[in-house]
């Protein structure tokens, strides 16, 4: 029951959430904030901006499909590690074509 000027409570009879428990929530079941925006002069499209905002855990993102920060050299030391292995043998591979007879010496 509510007294006058006061809200009821959002979860249930005297009990309350911290923060902790709403952020493990959202977390857990994930959430999407998607939009649109539109700048439009005379019926003539000038801009459009479209917004996609997803939190959730690692795992739950990775169960949705998205782990693309496994990739990015900036956030993953694996990435970076694959990355400059890749420009390394491509490096070699330059220079075995530029300089055919010192390739094999080193070897």
């Amino acid at each position: 029951m509510t007294t006058p000027g006061r809200l009821p409570e959002p979860y249930g009879q005297g009990g309350g959430a911290n923060l902790a428990d709403i952020l493990e929530r959202v977390l857990d079941k994930g959430v999407i904030i998607a939009g649109d925006i539109r700048i439009n002069l005379l019926d003539i499209e000038l801009l459009t901006v479209k917004l996609r905002l997803i939190v959730a855990s690692v795992d739950k993102a990775r169960e949705m499909g998205i782990d693309w920060w496994e990739d990015d050299p900036a956030l993953s030391s694996r990435a970076r590690r694959d990355e400059l292995a890749r420009e390394n043998a491509e490096l070699r591979e330059r220079l075995a074509r530029l300089e055919p007879g010192r390739s094999q010496e080193e070897a």
